[in-house]
């Protein structure tokens, strides 16, 4: 069973409930992205004439999702600007300008800002074409707090476009994760959207940590579940995969 525990005013008339707050990490150098971050922020390059940032919050608007946090490092003045012409989600900015926290001790600084409890954490560099249900209504209807604090959306490695890592995760029938075996291969590979409950950052200070930090408690304690995406998905991590994920976009 989903639950939530939004504000019931904050919901959208929708066929299935989405948690209404969000977050899209947006505060990374982008190294691996230059030249192209020389003089911005990897969350502006575009892909398709359409800003990284502004395809992830696209598609948290189109799902009914009200409210987003964006944090912000490098390049943080052109961020907000850009943001400052949205008017849905409702955009709140997580200033990181003085220290950045990566995307665990990102996410830990932001929670005051976070309205819902589940809340989706967006990763801005990741792009996604839906399969046959909307991506992150599906999430959605696969959250159930009772035996779950993280659900992750994953991609099979084979279909991971822009991807060249040796995959993040295995999945028991029910969704359950383990994590990769060193010098192995994972059938499954995180996609960059997740749903998580707050309580998995109970007793975590607003500090630097990777987002395993967390997803290691859960795996601990058998509450890192995953979905598989059915759609298509690209990693836009390098300048070569903006123009590689224009011609498969393009090519439908």
């Amino acid at each position: 069973m989903t639950r939530f525990t939004t504000p019931l005013a904050l919901r959208p008339q929708l066929a299935a409930d989405v948690p209404q707050a969000a977050m899209v990490l947006a505060a990374g150098f982008g190294k691996r992205m230059r030249p192209l971050t020389a003089t911005r922020p990897k969350p502006l390059v575009e892909v398709g004439g359409v800003t990284l940032l502004d395809r992830a919050l696209d598609r948290l608007a189109a799902a009914g999702v009200a409210c987003a946090v964006v944090n912000v490092h490098y390049f943080a003045g052109q961020i907000e600007a850009h943001l400052a012409g949205r008017t849905a989600p409702k955009v709140t900015v997580s200033d990181e300008r003085a220290a950045l926290l990566e995307t665990g001790g990102g996410v830990a600084k932001a929670l005051p800002l976070l309205a819902a409890d589940p809340f989706y954490v967006i990763n801005s560099d990741n792009l996604w074409v839906d399969g046959s249900v909307d991506t992150l209504h599906l999430v959605a209807q696969r959250w159930d707090a009772a035996v779950m604090d993280a659900l992750l959306l994953l991609v099979p490695l084979a279909r991971a476009s822009g991807y060249d890592g040796r995959g993040d995760f295995a999945m028991s029938p029910v969704g359950q994760l383990r994590r990769r075996a060193e010098h192995r291969v994972a059938p499954y590979v995180f996609s960059g959207v997740q749903l998580l409950s707050k309580r998995l950052f109970h007793g975590e200070p607003v500090e630097p940590f990777s987002m395993w930090r967390v997803w290691d408690k859960a795996l601990a304690s058998g509450r890192l579940f995953g979905v598989v995406h059915g759609g298509l998905w690209f990693h836009v991590g390098t300048p070569a995969s903006v123009g590689a994920t224009e011609t498969l976009l393009a090519a439908g």
